[in-house]
């Protein structure tokens, strides 16, 4: 038993999982796990899963702290390969008895993963859409070698299906998965760099709660399009949660101007959000920073540092910025 569900139950509708106990040993791991981290039982997390973001230690007390949060790993053993780790995305949950249980899907590429561990559909869940994935890209390969006059409007549907899987429904902006293929290619393009800024919007919760969920969708979409008018086309606006969102600033290496942004934007998020006769009265705290005051650090990592300087921000009071400096140059407040 792992908590209340049976185990074998657990290994059919979730493969990909891993339970990992007290002192951070693997006891039990679903069939698909076993083919993509051979010999995992019994080993420290840390030698099965790498944390990407946030960047935290593979160990039961940081990854309990985390929980029910969207992570994202990568496997030790593909780091350092020459093709690209595959990312998974992860979330963690505590057990009742100690340790925990980690849910664990394909990032962005999925295909891509799938291959890398030769799978087939047997290893997924049985309802686990990426077996219709894949089904739609073989039918496609078959369609394209047997009818070429199906290639174009092929094409179009996958453009099509490209673009959902990369928009968030809600508010139209990108998503998550839109932002880790976004950063990959950034950080291989010459030039001054990027600047990366968080914003988790205060106060939305009790705009849910007073007003309702569809009142909160209203302020959400918002906060989107005043995101969306505050930068230039260029740059990535994406929400990445609940009522989180993250901005990619391409081209910029100075940070004066990412607090400019941050100022801006926390002035128009303040001003009352009309909806159905009633005001929605929300701010927002921001962390930010440039790749310039990070020579060589990965997104992952700047990422990690633009998390931290959010919650500075929101331990500082909220409707804020703070800008995430290197120890020795100290973070920039407001």
């Amino acid at each position: 038993m792992t908590g209340a569900l049976p185990a074998a139950l657990l290994d059919r509708i979730a493969p990909m999982h891993l339970v990992f106990d007290a002192d951070g040993l693997v006891r039990r791991v679903g069939r698909t796990v076993e083919r993509i981290a051979p010999g995992a039982l019994g080993r420290p997390l840390a030698e099965v899963l790498a944390p990407r973001h946030p960047a935290i230690a593979a160990t039961p007390a940081a990854l309990i702290a985390q929980a029910e949060r969207r992570l994202t790993l990568c496997l030790p053993g593909e780091v350092g390969a020459a093709a690209a780790p595959s990312l998974l995305r992860a979330v963690v949950h505590p057990l009742p008895e100690g340790g925990g249980l980690i849910l664990l899907a394909f990032g962005p590429d999925v295909a891509a993963g799938v291959a890398r561990h030769a799978l087939a559909a047997s290893d997924l869940a049985e309802l686990d859409p990426t077996i219709e994935l894949l089904l739609l890209l073989e039918l496609k390969g078959a369609l394209i070698g047997q009818h070429g006059s199906y290639a174009a409007r092929l094409a179009e549907a996958g453009s099509r299906a490209e673009r959902t899987a990369l928009t968030d429904p809600l508010t139209g902006l990108a998503n998550r998965r839109a932002v880790d293929r976004r950063l990959s290619q950034v950080v291989g393009d010459a030039g001054p760099g990027y600047g990366l800024m968080q914003l988790d919007l205060d106060y939305f919760k009790a705009v849910n709660d007073r007003m309702g969920h569809a009142a909160g969708d209203h302020v959400l979409a918002a906060v989107a399009g005043i995101l969306r008018d505050e930068l230039r086309p260029r740059d990535l606006v994406a929400r990445v949660g609940g009522d989180e969102f993250l901005v990619l600033v391409e081209g910029c290496d100075d940070p004066d101007r990412l607090a400019e942004i941050g100022a801006r934007l926390i002035a128009r998020i303040e001003r009352p959000i009309p909806f159905d006769g009633q005001a929605c009265r929300i701010s927002a705290s921001i962390g930010a920073t440039v790749s310039a005051l990070y020579p060589g650090a990965g997104p992952d990592a700047l990422w990690g540092e633009v998390d931290r300087a959010l919650y500075a921000s929101k331990a500082l009071g909220r409707a804020r910025y703070t800008i995430a400096r290197p120890p020795e140059a100290g973070n920039a407040r407001c």
